[in-house]
């Protein structure tokens, strides 16, 4: 996953064993930036060369999934799949969780996040109260429909449960207006909107149906989202090489551009900054892919 800071920076991105990393510039490269404190309890930087795969450590190093930030404050918040809602500062280092459980319920999958960069209030995804990350397939597979949009306030420390019951949240992201939320839910192949303010609040409908199995939602520069689709529905593995990788969605719906690569490429994030570059990351993929954006 990526995110960039409030000036520019990064990016930064998750990968396994609990890790967030920042990219330096080409003189620097890749540097550790922040881990989840179960990173260093249990010596997960044994792993990192290891040839252990990383599905079998993640469960107590930590799996960083979401990450967002919150500019004023310069706090990075990361959605970890096993840690729950996380924090840390400008300066990196070892995170502090903050939301492990909601309404006395633990969160098994965190996933998605975002920030209103206004009230500083997080919303953040938990995909299922049944399966964790290393049984994501099983939440597809069997229709769970135990995910949860959450709310955390860091004013108060507060939790509220937005949304429950949901088919496999994913990917979370708020409207240019605050006034909604745009969640993927993974298996249906859906786009949900959840309103947050105005007379519908607490209300959910279908935003869009989409052509694949939705990720990370990320907005694009003209009020609309860039989705990441990790593959089409009914995709053959033979045939042409070419599929989704990503589905730009105006801010009413409408489908506005498609992004096609090698079926090798399965990206979970596709970031658009404000030179039209795109940055495509993976959870399968060890490198973040560039594209310019037409």
């Amino acid at each position: 996953m990526a995110a960039f800071d409030g000036h520019g920076g990064g990016p930064y991105v998750s990968v396994s064993h609990g890790r967030i990393l920042k990219y330096g510039g080409k003189d620097i490269g890749w540097t550790a930036f922040a881990y989840s404190p179960s990173y260093a309890k249990n010596n997960c930087s044994n792993f990192v060369t290891s040839e252990l795969p990383s599905i079998a450590t993640e469960s107590f190093c930590g799996r960083p999934l979401g990450l967002r930030f919150h500019r004023d404050s310069g706090y990075l918040y990361i959605a970890d799949a096993y840690m729950g809602l996380m924090r840390v500062g400008p300066n990196g280092g070892e995170a502090t969780v903050l939301v492990t459980e909601a309404a006395s319920v633990p969160l098994s999958f965190t996933n998605g996040v975002d920030v209103d960069q206004v009230t500083g209030e997080v919303y953040f995804t938990s995909s299922s109260t049944t399966f964790t990350r290393a049984q994501h397939e099983l939440v597809t597979y069997t229709g769970d429909s135990t995910g949860r949009v959450l709310k955390y306030d860091p004013r108060s420390n507060q939790i509220t449960v937005i949304q429950s019951d949901v088919t496999y949240p994913n990917g979370i992201a708020i409207s240019a207006d605050r006034t909604h939320l745009i969640v993927s839910s993974t298996g249906p192949c859906k786009l949900l909107k959840i309103w947050i303010q105005g007379p519908n609040v607490g209300s959910f409908e279908v935003f869009v149906d989409l052509p694949g199995y939705p990720d990370n939602i990320r907005p694009d520069q003209k009020g609309g989202y860039w989705i990441a689709l990790h593959r089409e529905k009914n995709e053959s593995p033979s045939g042409e090489d070419s599929h989704l990788l990503a589905i730009r969605i105006g801010a009413n719906g409408q489908k506005l551009q498609d992004m096609r690569g090698s079926k090798n490429v399965r990206p979970t994030k596709a970031v658009e900054r404000e030179d039209s570059k795109i940055y495509l990351g993976s959870v399968e993929l060890p490198y973040i892919g560039i594209i310019k954006s037409t």
